[in-house]
Parts: C-alpha cells; sequence; structure tokens
C-alpha cells in the first residue's frame, strides 16, 4: 500500500511508534518540570510547525503592563451616569438643550442624571454613586472623557472596539496582544472571554483572530455555570484515561504532521495547537477555574454572584499567566437601556462595582496592579437627551451616543488620578481632546510594549495592524 498511496504513508508504522513513544516520554517529563520551553521543542520535532506560535516573545521596548483584563458593558453605560457629572442638564431639565443633537432616533428634552456625584481620592475626580466602590480607587484610574466612535449601532461598533474595524473582519485586540506577546502558559489558553448566559451580540467575532493563526484566538467561558465541567465543555474525557488520551493525540498529531509537510494549511496548524491545548487544560484548568479554593474573605470580597465569581476566576487566570482576559456584562445589550435607565443603570452597577473594586484592591495587594492593565468601558455612550417612544412619550431611557462616552484604565502604566478630554456642558459630543478608538488601542499596545505601527502581521498582499492607517498614543494617560 505504501507503494500505491505514498503521500498518505510516507512513514513506517515502526517509525511512527517511535516517534510517538519518544514524544510521550518528553511531554511528559515536561510537564513535570513545568518546562513550556521544553514542550514548544518537543512538539517542534514532531513536525508541528505551530509549536512555537505560542511562545514568549519580547515585545519592542520593555512596557509596564504584562497582561490585560477588560471589564465590557456590553450595550452602552451612560457617561453622564458613571463617569461625567453634567450639572447643566439640570438647569435644562425638562427644556429642549441650546444646541443641536443628531441622534439615532428622536430624542426629547435634557434629562439631568437621577444619580449624584461626588469627589474620590487626593485627585478629587467626580464619580457617580453608582460605582462608589470602584471610585475608591480613583487615584489608580485614567477616567477618559473624551472617547469617541463612528456610527450609533452595536454591532459595528463592537467590533470597532473590539477588533478596529468596524465593517470588515479584523483580529480582536487580545488576538493581537497573544500575537505580538505569546503566553506564559501552555496549559491554559492565553486569551479568555467569559460572557455569563452565551454570546454577546456578534458571537465569537468580538474575540476572534480573523486572518491571525487561528492559535490566538480567545476561548469563550461561560460563567453562569459553577462547576468546571459545565464551564468548559468536554474539559475530561468519560471513555478515555490520560495516558490513553495522550497516545492518540500523539498518534494525530504525528499524521496531521506527516499531512502538512505536503499540504501546509495555517488552520491545520490551529486545530494540531488546539488538540494539544484542550489535553493541557485538564491538568490545570480545573484548579484555575476553581474558586472555592480561595479562601473565604477573599469569595466574599468579590461577592458571591456570577460576576463576582467570574471576575475572581480572571485573577486566578492572570496570575497563571494567561495575557489577556475579557469579561463581558451579560450576554445581549444589558446596558442598552433606552427606557428606565435609573432602574436598570442601578441593577448592572450593582452587579459589578463590587467585582471591580475587589480585583482593583487584589491586585494591589499582590503587587500586580503594576503590571496588569484594567479596562473598563462600553462599545458607546448615551445622549444626555431622554428618549422618546413612539407616541412621542417619554421612556426614561437614553439612546445610543458615539460622539462622546467616558472609558477608563487603570494599573500596569496608567498615570492615575487624572482626567483625559472632555464633552460639551451637556455631555454630548467631544470637544477637548476627542479620542479615537485607535489612539485607544495604539494606548493599550503602548502600555505593553509595543509600538503600534510596527505590530503588523502581512495578510491578502499587505501589512495590517490593530490601528490600520490611524492611532496616535494618548501620552497624558501614560505614566
Amino acid at each position: 500500500m505504501r507503494d500505491v498511496f505514498p503521500d498518505r504513508f510516507p512513514i513506517s508504522r515502526r517509525s511512527l511508534l517511535q516517534r510517538s513513544a519518544l514524544g510521550l516520554g518528553a511531554l511528559g517529563l515536561s510537564s513535570i518540570l513545568s518546562d513550556e520551553r521544553a514542550y514548544a521543542d518537543v512538539a517542534a520535532s514532531a513536525g508541528n510547525p505551530a509549536a512555537d506560535a505560542l511562545g514568549v516573545k519580547p515585545p519592542h521596548f520593555p512596557g509596564k503592563a504584562k497582561r490585560v483584563i477588560h471589564f465590557f458593558l456590553n450595550g452602552g453605560p451612560s457617561q453622564v451616569d458613571t463617569f461625567d457629572p453634567k450639572p447643566a442638564l439640570l438647569k435644562y431639565a425638562g427644556k429642549p438643550v441650546p444646541q443641536n443633537l443628531t441622534t439615532e432616533r428622536k430624542t426629547g428634552a435634557a434629562f439631568p442624571s437621577p444619580f449624584k456625584f461626588r469627589r474620590y481620592g487626593e485627585s478629587g475626580i467626580e464619580v457617580s454613586e453608582l460605582f462608589e466602590k470602584t471610585a475608591a480607587h480613583i487615584d489608580d484610574i485614567a477616567v477618559i472623557r473624551s472617547m469617541v466612535a463612528q456610527v450609533p449601532n452595536h454591532e459595528p461598533s463592537l467590533m470597532l472596539m473590539n477588533c478596529g474595524d468596524s465593517v470588515l473582519p479584523r483580529p480582536s485586540v487580545g488576538a493581537w496582544v497573544m500575537y505580538g506577546l505569546g503566553t506564559e502558559n501552555r496549559n491554559l489558553p492565553g486569551f479568555v472571554a467569559m460572557c455569563p448566559s452565551g454570546f454577546p451580540v456578534k458571537d465569537a467575532e468580538n474575540w476572534g483572530s480573523a486572518f491571525l493563526p487561528g492559535v490566538y484566538q480567545g476561548t469563550f467561558v461561560d460563567p453562569q455555570f459553577t462547576e468546571v465541567d459545565k464551564l468548559i465543555e468536554n474539559i475530561r474525557s468519560p471513555h478515555a484515561s490520560t495516558i490513553t488520551q495522550r497516545r492518540q493525540l500523539d498518534l494525530l498529531r504525528t499524521l496531521n504532521a506527516e499531512h502538512h509537510q505536503h499540504r501546509p494549511d495555517a488552520r491545520l496548524d490551529a486545530r494540531i495547537q488546539s488538540f494539544e491545548m484542550a489535553f493541557r487544560m485538564q491538568m490545570e484548568a480545573a484548579d484555575a477555574f476553581d474558586v472555592k479554593r480561595e479562601p473565604e474573605m477573599i469569595r466574599e470580597m468579590y461577592g458571591e454572584t456570577v460576576h463576582g465569581r467570574q471576575t475572581l476566576i480572571a485573577r486566578r487566570l492572570l496570575e497563571r499567566g494567561v495575557r489577556y482576559v475579557q469579561l463581558w456584562h451579560g450576554a445581549g445589550q444589558p446596558w442598552d437601556n433606552h427606557a428606565q435607565i435609573e432602574s436598570n443603570h442601578r441593577k448592572l452597577a450593582a452587579e459589578i462595582d463590587q467585582p471591580i473594586a475587589a480585583l482593583l484592591t487584589d491586585l494591589k495587594q499582590r503587587g500586580m496592579l503594576e503590571d496588569t492593565l484594567v479596562l473598563w468601558g462600553g462599545e458607546f455612550g448615551r445622549t444626555p437627551t431622554v428618549e422618546l417612544g413612539g407616541n412621542g412619550e417619554s421612556q426614561l431611557g437614553r439612546d445610543h451616543n458615539h460622539y462622546g462616552f467616558t472609558v477608563w484604565m487603570a494599573g500596569g502604566g496608567v498615570k492615575g488620578g487624572t482626567v483625559h478630554g472632555a464633552t460639551d456642558d451637556f455631555g454630548f459630543k467631544a470637544v477637548q481632546d476627542p479620542v479615537t478608538v485607535h489612539d485607544f488601542h495604539a494606548t493599550i499596545l503602548h502600555l505593553l510594549g509595543f509600538d503600534h505601527e510596527r505590530l503588523t502581521y502581512r495578510y491578502a498582499g499587505r501589512d495590517f495592524r490593530l490601528t490600520d492607517v490611524h492611532g496616535q498614543v494618548i501620552r497624558p494617560v501614560v505614566a
């Protein structure tokens, strides 16, 4: 048969078994010694061209941040109800604002925030009562009040904020970070996206790798579950022992590698790597995702809730070498409060204020905040005027607003206790130091040690980058 199908059987059975046996022994030894480099060398010798794709890589220059955690408030939180107080709205309450506001739908009079603001920390930055626990850390936070997006629609704005382009499929920020830095732990995914109760709008595109190799895409976890078998599907095999699975994977990897020599394919590289990752996760994921191993005091600090649990899991992942964790606030668009914004925003903020504050406290106590970049925000903001229903009556909510909104950064290299930029007197449009999403991404990469113009990947005949042909580092928020 080898003479009839030479491409299908390029090695003898004895050679195949020898390679598998040697690979099993070496991989077992590297696992015991926790030697990630040894694993990469063994995998490469077995013919896996993607073996080094996840290896630790140096950035362009020493970055202050080594890892990122991103709180994504899906749907668009209101800037004038959270981190951008506007007293003028109270003066014009119930009256038309003295400027023309271009909005997606018809809106009415000025709608003052129903929430109280007060000053916090030595910096005296004003924060809404919705985030009073987070505000206790305001001196570690840089508030950017002049963010701008491109359109007032969820789908393109989600893609812009997460992938750098509102129209075409592009690699996500986490995928670019993985491509640039690699991972410090090959037994866990380097990029994890957690979203309770299912996918957000645009699904896995939010953490996809697009034209980057598939090994860089995010791994989705649904933190509504508490048992590791439900958190991560198929984490354990009910049919085969660890030794049997290792032998099966060695055989599969060898066959895939032989196939790859004749028909190179980046998708096959990613598949080989994903099989290996799935196997290795069985050994470490059960520990990383089990928050019951944390002291009761720590669990209470984060809160015994879905968002408290996923934030605590995120910290456990970060300290184990995971490079990028994105924490979504629910599937769908929970912050998309076109109606009854007072009750809805109050409920939503109560779900994440304590976990965010707990994370900042925890990271600081562990000496991790100085090299962990913490991000907060949504895809856009909301109007300072009240939204009107079909009958022209007030819905006590706010419409989408991409002309000016707020995000914040903390930790790894960020100049805390600062406010950058400003919106107009009513909080509708950025009028001082506008910051584009490309600027935001350029700053994230800079804090990680990258020149965003040099972190490129050649695809379809040209070099692509996260910031496309745009982006300036926001220097005033860099320490």
